[in-house]
């Protein structure tokens, strides 16, 4: 899953935590941790991707090696021990059910959206992924938009965050249809360029959810103003 919808994962989470319980940043790294680390692995040559000869759509773009921060048992250890770690600190179970929980959901969230390239264990034989990205791009792309659109209904956010998650869902439009020319032509063979791109889009938008989630939506805001 791209960006943004990863970050707009965040609100499912962000409802259910209370007053000055957790920051909602550290809501936000969660969500994304395993693509930071995926960013770092592949910046140090550790992991791997690779792509077409020429690129047309995300299904040019191969995840090849990527089994430190992308495989199912590596999710795991991470999302547990971000648990166990809340819990030692804060002592609250649902609030280590949460974080276990924003820990999990970057790679079930891939895993559906993915091409067949998410590691069972560190070992790289078998993987999961429905392939959406390769083999039906228009299902990815209504998929994204709409898993966005929940998550800021869920969340009941405002105007200013809405229109975030559409921009940023609509600026991905041609990598999900090859008939559409985009800038990801010039991603071809160029990896270390691919990282950083993805590494601009999570930082870009983990700060723009941040700062439009502050905000209660209209609808919200009157409903206190009459309490």
């Amino acid at each position: 899953m791209f960006a943004i919808n990863h970050a707009a994962s965040a609100l499912l989470f962000k409802k259910h935590l209370k007053n000055n319980e957790l920051p909602f940043i550290w809501i936000l790294i969660g969500v994304q941790f395993i693509e930071l680390l995926w960013v770092t692995l592949n910046l140090v040559g550790v992991e791997k991707t690779t792509t077409e000869n020429v690129v047309h759509y995300v299904g040019d773009i191969h995840l090849a090696y990527m089994p430190y921060s992308h495989s199912i048992i590596s999710s795991l250890i991470i999302a547990f021990a971000a648990g166990i770690f809340t819990f030692i600190n804060k002592k609250k179970m649902r609030l280590t059910v949460i974080i276990t929980l924003v820990f999990l959901t970057h790679i079930i969230l891939d895993i559906v959206t993915h091409n067949h390239d998410v590691p069972y264990t560190f070992s790289d034989k078998t993987h999961l992924g429905l392939s959406l990205y390769q083999n039906y791009p228009l299902i990815a792309f209504m998929l994204e938009i709409t898993f966005g659109l929940f998550c800021w209904w869920y969340y009941e956010g405002n105007l200013k965050l809405l229109v975030t998650i559409l921009l940023f869902n609509l600026a991905n439009l041609s990598l999900f249809f090859p008939g559409i020319p985009g800038p990801e032509a010039l991603l071809a063979h160029r990896p270390k360029l691919i990282t950083l791109v993805i590494l601009f889009q999570i930082l870009i938008t983990m700060y723009l959810v941040w700062k439009f989630s502050k905000t209660r939506s209209v609808h919200e805001n009157f409903v206190h103003a009459r309490v």
